[in-house]
């Protein structure tokens, strides 16, 4: 039996954070492999303007190139229409051999935990692995009495990671490249000149959010 942990994500851009997750639930649960999967049409960006797939394909490739334990899923991409996560395990688990069941884990941060109730057929998820969510900051960690609320009698098939919170979203990310930041120590230094040479995200003035503070803009006691 492999015991196999699904990452899921636009990863648009796939960012150190991800890496981290992926690792720690390598680590905790004891996993034989993290595959990434990117979503080629994520159901709730429909409306979204998302980076090309094989884009974000690639970048991903750069990012698990050299950890022996991460593997690339193309499932979403090579599969036509909208990319859900059950159909994705569906096809997972189709592949294991008669008799010798994968062991899935479905790995996320408790912020997409929040939301997985709206989730496609999220009970039959949950026949197909166990959910292991990692805290943010800033975001409510959901206690046993939302899982009793929202999946009666399936609490068991929840648990938690340990070790460390993730502190950046990739939405920020996107900000920084669309004004032209580096995200070097922010994303793997293969993905980061990805974005550099290709100039990704500096056609998108919709993405900066509000200017984060400058020097100047810092006030001065006149008494200094």
């Amino acid at each position: 039996m492999s015991k196999i942990g699904v990452l899921g994500g636009t990863f648009d851009p796939i960012h150190d954070g991800h890496l981290a997750l992926g690792q720690a639930a390598c680590d905790l649960l004891k996993l034989d492999r993290v595959l990434f999967v990117p979503a080629a049409r994520p159901p709730h960006k429909v409306n979204d303007r998302v980076t090309d797939a094989v884009i974000r394909c690639e970048m991903v490739q750069l990012a698990i190139a050299g950890n022996p334990h991460f593997e690339l899923s193309r499932a979403e991409l090579d599969r036509p229409g909208l990319s859900y996560t059950i159909d994705t395990l569906r096809d997972l688990a189709a592949t294991a051999e008669l008799g010798k069941p994968h062991e899935l884990y479905l790995i996320l941060s408790v912020e997409s935990l929040l939301g997985f109730h709206e989730w496609e057929d999220p009970t039959a998820i949950l026949d197909l692995a166990r959910v292991a969510a990692l805290p943010r900051p800033g975001t409510p960690t959901p206690d046993r009495a939302w899982l009793t609320r929202h999946f009666p009698g399936r609490e068991d098939r929840f648990l938690y990671l340990d070790g460390f919170h993730l502190s950046h979203a990739s939405r920020e990310l996107r900000a920084l490249a669309a004004r032209g930041r580096s995200l070097r120590y922010l994303v793997p230094s293969a993905v980061a000149d990805y974005i550099k040479k290709s100039g990704l995200y500096l056609d998108r003035p919709e993405l900066i959010l509000k200017r984060p503070i400058e020097p100047d803009d810092i006030p001065v006691d006149p008494a200094t």
